[in-house]
């Protein structure tokens, strides 16, 4: 049973904190909500400790949380998530002056295994983007498709799009991604085509106050969960393999430009990751395609049937 005024005292030190995210560090309503539900784990583990100041919760007490919820069923990569939470908490508090320690610093998750994206080949990307263009709908889903897999957008930042932020005449777009972070990208010929097709059939939808590139029949700005559903509404009209999402697209761009240019720094920059080793997944991506295909030409590589 969770003390309540243990808890009542260690829950406004993190109502600080997420104000602190959102006004501050300007962090998505969707982490801020992961760190809200991770720190409120922690908040009722602290109080059933009986530990009214967060200054008195040591690594021991941490340990013994990251136990709690592993054997709770908690998975590896949520409990990193969760420390990673706790950390990040714990440096604000010493900013502020509240601690003077911060006891999550030197524990550990349990080791996640990292699985590789899921991509679609060249092939199969040509097939899931030539379905035909028969009215307004199927005109901005095919923008979006191709706008993602052109530039690897972040389903956040697709639907984030104003009309203002694409540049026909330079082929490129603003984008803003994680933490507020601005980058321009590149836009492909072909999506750039298929986003002035639907800029055309767009002015029966919007009103004149509405920014949003992409929009729904009612003149609304679309939603994640809509946009989602387009994706996997046209993977399954061109038979494509496998679940088709958006981040699946944003993939398959940086598999496909890394194959072809082997320049890491460069996909980095273009998916706007912050540090180079979420891109190098990559790598290990292209390096499976090459084993695979080792394994099937090279005469003693080649496995023999029983």
């Amino acid at each position: 049973m969770v003390n309540r005024s243990f808890a009542d005292q260690l829950s406004t030190a993190v109502d600080l904190f997420l104000v602190y995210l959102r006004s501050e560090k300007h962090l998505s309503p969707n982490t801020c909500g992961s760190y809200q539900r991770d720190l409120n784990k922690l908040v009722g583990f602290v109080a059933d400790c009986r530990l009214a100041q967060w200054d008195d919760v040591s690594e021991r007490e941490i340990r013994a949380f990251v136990a709690e919820v592993h054997r709770e069923g908690l998975s590896a990569k949520s409990i990193q998530r969760c420390l990673s939470a706790i950390r990040s908490f714990y440096q604000y508090m010493a900013i502020i002056g509240r601690v003077s320690h911060n006891p999550a610093q030197g524990v550990r998750a349990p080791k996640v295994g990292r699985s590789l994206p899921e991509t679609l080949d060249v092939d199969q990307l040509t097939q899931l983007l030539a379905f035909p263009v028969t009215d307004a709908i199927s005109s901005r889903d095919k923008a979006m498709m191709e706008l993602v897999y052109s530039s690897g957008l972040r389903v956040s930042e697709l639907i984030s799009l104003n009309i203002h932020d694409i540049d026909f005449r330079d082929a490129s777009l603003v984008v803003t991604g994680k933490g507020r972070k601005m980058r321009m990208l590149p836009v492909g010929r072909v999506a750039l085509q298929a986003v002035g097709a639907w800029v055309k059939c767009r002015s029966a939808w919007a009103d004149y106050t509405e920014n949003a590139l992409f929009i729904s029949k009612t003149g609304k700005r679309l939603t994640v969960r809509s946009t989602q559903q387009r994706f996997d509404h046209w993977a399954k009209v061109m038979h494509t393999q496998g679940k088709v999402y958006p981040h699946r697209l944003r993939h398959s761009f940086a598999s496909h430009m890394l194959e072809s240019s082997s320049d890491l720094r460069a996909v980095q920059e273009l998916l706007g990751h912050e540090d180079i080793s979420t891109t190098q997944i990559y790598t290990h991506l292209d390096f499976q395609h090459l084993m695979d295909v080792y394994e099937k030409a090279h005469p003693r590589a080649q496995k023999k049937n029983d």
